[in-house]
C-alpha cells in the first residue's frame, strides 16, 4: 500500500500563513531544499485543498500558469466549490477525502503528497490515511494566522522517526502515525 505523507513547513505557534494567506516569513535555505529535492523523487501524486491550489497558482511561473503547478504529479484538487474533472492537468474532486485517498493508496505507484492546508488534514487524520507527518518548523512566533492544525475528534498518536536542525535555525520533523 502507498504512503501518504502530510507535509509544509509550519511556524512555531501553528500557522502555515499569515491571515491574509502570505507566507514571507518562511526561511529558505539549500538544506531544505535537499530535503524536498529528496522528498520529491518518493512521490508521483500530490492532494490538496483548493485553497492551498489557488495559492499554489498565484506563485507558479508565469508560462506554467495554465498548467499543474506540480509538473508531472498527479495532482487531485478537493473543491466544494469547482466543477470536478480535470482541466490543465489537475483533477477537481468533490467526493469524500478520505474515501478518495484510501482508493488511492491501492493503486500501484510511488507515495502521496498531502501538502497545505489544516482542513483538508483534519478530513484524512480523522479518516484514518495519513501514515507520516513531516515539517519544516520555522523559528517564528506569528501570533496569528491561518492554523495548520484545527481541532479534530480524537487524538492522534505519533511516532518520532527523524529530527534535523537545518543551518538556519529551523527544524525538520518527520513522524509516523501510529495506529
Amino acid at each position: 500500500m502507498r504512503k501518504v505523507t502530510f507535509g509544509g513547513a509550519i511556524s512555531f505557534d501553528n500557522f502555515i500563513a499569515r491571515r491574509d494567506g502570505s507566507f514571507d516569513w518562511i526561511m529558505h535555505s539549500d538544506d531544505a531544499g535537499e530535503l524536498m529535492k529528496e522528498y520529491w523523487q518518493k512521490i508521483d501524486t500530490m492532494v490538496m485543498g483548493r485553497k492551498t491550489y489557488d495559492i499554489a497558482m498565484q506563485y507558479a511561473p508565469k508560462k506554467k500558469k495554465a498548467k499543474n503547478p506540480y509538473g508531472n504529479l498527479r495532482t487531485f484538487v478537493f473543491s466544494r466549490t469547482l466543477e470536478p474533472g480535470t482541466r490543465d492537468e489537475v483533477t477537481f474532486v468533490s467526493t469524500d477525502p478520505g474515501q478518495f485517498v484510501r482508493k488511492l493508496k491501492k493503486e500501484k505507484g510511488k507515495e502521496i503528497c498531502v501538502m497545505g492546508g489544516g482542513d483538508l488534514a483534519k478530513n484524512l487524520f480523522e479518516a484514518g490515511v495519513i501514515d507520516e507527518i513531516g515539517f519544516n518548523i520555522h523559528p517564528v512566533l506569528l501570533g496569528s494566522g491561518i492554523p495548520l492544525f484545527h481541532e479534530m475528534k480524537r487524538q492522534i498518536d505519533l511516532e518520532l522517526v527523524e529530527c534535523r536542525p537545518l543551518k538556519n535555525g529551523c527544524v525538520y520533523v518527520l513522524y509516523r502515525v501510529k495506529n
